[in-house]
C-alpha cells in the first residue's frame, strides 16, 4: 500500500500523537480497501470545528471528527485522493477523559472512523452502524487498542 499523508497542526493542544501514530493508523484502516491514498488530517481547536459543523453540517458546536471526501473533477476517474479529516484536538482528550478510555486509543478509534467516512462507510441505519462498528472493532483491535464501544 502507498500512503501520501499530509498532517496540519492547527490546534494549540499539547500531547497531540507523532506522525508515525497518524500513518499507522491510517493504513490499518485502508489495509485491503485501497491501494493508493493521498489523505490529510488536521488538527484543529474547537473554534474551527465548531465552525465546520456548522459550515458542512449546519450543526452547532464542536464535533470529534469531520470526514470530506474527495469529489474528483468531471472526468477524472484515476485518482488516488481520497479526502480530508479534520479532527478536534481538545475534545479527543476530554472525551477519553469522560469515557474512560486511554488518550491514545481514542485518537486511534477516530482515525479509523473518519477514514471508514472517506472510504464510504457509514453509521445512519442500523446495518450500516453495525458493518461499520464491526469494522472499526476488528481494526482496533488489530492494532492493539481494545474494541472502541461499551457494548463489547
Amino acid at each position: 500500500m502507498m500512503l501520501e499523508l499530509a498532517i496540519q497542526n492547527a490546534s494549540t493542544a499539547p500531547g497531540l500523537p507523532a506522525y508515525g501514530q497518524f500513518r499507522r493508523w491510517a493504513e490499518a484502516a485502508l489495509a485491503g480497501r485501497r491501494a493508493n491514498t493521498e489523505l490529510s488530517i488536521r488538527l484543529v481547536d474547537e473554534a474551527e470545528a465548531a465552525a465546520l459543523n456548522r459550515r458542512f453540517r449546519d450543526r452547532h458546536g464542536a464535533t470529534n471528527v469531520l470526514s470530506f471526501p474527495c469529489d474528483p473533477l468531471p472526468g477524472v476517474t484515476d485518482s488516488d485522493l481520497l479526502g480530508d479529516l479534520a479532527i478536534c484536538a481538545p475534545l479527543v482528550v476530554r472525551e477519553a477523559r469522560e469515557q474512560g478510555k486511554p488518550v491514545e486509543a481514542h485518537w486511534a478509534h477516530l482515525v479509523v472512523h473518519g477514514v471508514l467516512h472517506l472510504l464510504g462507510y457509514d453509521h445512519s441505519d442500523t446495518a450500516e452502524a453495525t458493518e461499520m462498528e464491526g469494522l472499526e472493532r476488528r481494526i482496533l483491535l488489530g492494532l492493539g487498542f481494545p474494541a472502541p464501544y461499551a457494548d463489547t
